[in-house]
């Protein structure tokens, strides 16, 4: 009895060390980095139309959202196309490589159209539902 219940203890705890090893392949790949620079109206504005429901929303999940600081004379990140100057910027990572990118927040509707053709022009595919997942 012993003995069947260790080889099932070791056989779950082996199944769990497969599944967890498995879990990041099914992650998203990609991330949305926000440029952003404190006293930026554009930028307050964003976090106050969309930051609040974006992680809820499918684009959210497959594109988490960070926030990066812009500092004077603009942003070198690694895996950029071309430098960022102006804030607010999103650019759409996947796999470390810009994918796409928005310049300025013109509104919530325009950002999340914008987004959602940047996350169906996307190298790889991901899953998508298709339509905006927008959170009102």
């Amino acid at each position: 009895m012993g003995f069947i219940r260790s080889s099932t203890m070791a056989f779950t705890a082996l199944l769990g060390l497969i599944l967890t090893s498995v879990a990041p392949l099914s992650a998203t790949a990609a991330e949305l980095v926000m440029f952003t620079r404190d006293g930026c109206p554009w930028c307050a504005r964003f976090e106050r139309e969309v930051a609040p429901a974006y992680h809820r929303t499918e684009e959210g999940r497959l594109a988490p959202l960070r926030r990066v600081e812009l500092k004077a004379g603009g942003s070198n990140l690694a895996g950029l196309a071309t430098p960022v100057i102006a804030a607010p910027t999103f650019v759409l990572f996947e796999n470390g490589h810009e994918t796409g990118r928005i310049t300025g927040y013109q509104g919530d509707d325009a950002f999340w159209g914008l987004l959602g053709k940047m996350l169906a022009d996307m190298p790889s595919p991901i899953h998508r539902s298709g339509t905006a997942a927008r959170l009102d």
